[in-house]
C-alpha cells in the first residue's frame, strides 16, 4: 500500500471521520464502522484532504480539465482539490458544481464555478458513495450542458458494499455510465492496515471487531 494511503487512514482517525462501534446507515443497515465526512471542518482538514485526493487523482486520471463536485459536500472537495492539484502537481484545472436550485439573476443557471462547454473532460469528486444517488442526479445536469466527456468518479473511501444489485455502487456506476471509478482507499485496505495495529497508543481494530466487520460483509459485501 502506498504511503499516502496509510497517511490518509491516520488522518481520518485523527479527524474523527473514521469511527468504529454500533451504527445504522441511512439505508437501515447495522454497521460496525462509519465514515462521517462532516467532521472535516477546519482549514487544515480541507488542505490535507485536497492533497490526498490530488495524489489519488495523479495515480488514476490524466486528461481532464474540470473537477466537478456535486452539491453540497462536493463543493469544498472540488475547490480544495483543484487548489492542491495546482500547488503540488502544477495541474491548473477548473472546478464546477451544481446548485440545488437554478439561479435566475446575476450569475444565472444551475452551475457554480466554471461553466461546462463542448469538449470539456470532467472528473466528478465525491466523499463516500453508498448508492450513487448524487451521480444519477448530476449526470443529466452535466450532459445537458453540451458534448461533455465524463471520465470518471473519485471518492475518499470505497465501502465495498452492495449497491442496487450484488455489485458495489461504484461497479454499477462504471457499468451504467462507462467511466472509471476509484477511491483514495478501500475498506479492505483500511481493515488490513489497522488490524491489531496501535494508532496513538490504541489498537483500533482487534480480532473481535474484525469478526464483526467480516460478518457485516458476509451480508452486505459486494461481489467483486
Amino acid at each position: 500500500m502506498q504511503q499516502y494511503k496509510k497517511d490518509f487512514i491516520h488522518f481520518m482517525i485523527d479527524a474523527g471521520v473514521l469511527v468504529f462501534g454500533d451504527f445504522t446507515t441511512k439505508s437501515g443497515r447495522k454497521t460496525p464502522f462509519f465514515i462521517n465526512a462532516g467532521n472535516y471542518k477546519t482549514g487544515e482538514h480541507l488542505e490535507k484532504l485536497g492533497d490526498f485526493y490530488a495524489q489519488a487523482i495523479n495515480d488514476n486520471f490524466e486528461d481532464f480539465n474540470i473537477l466537478y463536485g456535486p452539491a453540497y459536500k462536493g463543493i469544498p472537495l472540488a475547490v480544495a482539490t483543484s487548489i492542491s492539484l495546482n500547488r503540488t502537481q502544477k495541474r491548473n484545472v477548473s472546478f464546477c458544481s451544481n446548485r440545488k436550485e437554478v439561479k435566475d439573476h446575476g450569475d444565472t443557471g444551475i452551475l457554480l464555478g466554471s461553466k461546462l462547454k463542448d469538449g470539456d473532460k470532467v472528473l466528478i469528486i465525491e466523499d463516500v458513495t453508498t448508492a450513487g444517488t448524487s451521480i444519477y442526479e448530476n449526470m443529466p445536469i452535466i450532459k445537458s450542458q453540451g458534448n461533455i466527456d465524463v471520465l470518471g468518479l473519485i471518492i475518499s473511501v470505497d465501502r465495498m458494499e452492495k449497491g442496487k444489485t450484488d455489485k458495489s455502487a461504484l461497479a454499477e456506476l462504471e457499468e451504467n455510465f462507462n467511466f472509471k471509478t476509484c477511491a483514495i482507499v478501500t475498506m479492505e485496505e483500511v481493515v488490513d492496515y489497522l488490524l491489531n495495529r496501535e494508532i496513538n497508543g490504541k489498537v483500533i481494530i482487534d480480532n473481535s471487531l474484525k469478526m464483526l466487520i467480516d460478518d457485516y460483509y458476509k451480508v452486505y459485501g459486494a461481489k467483486k
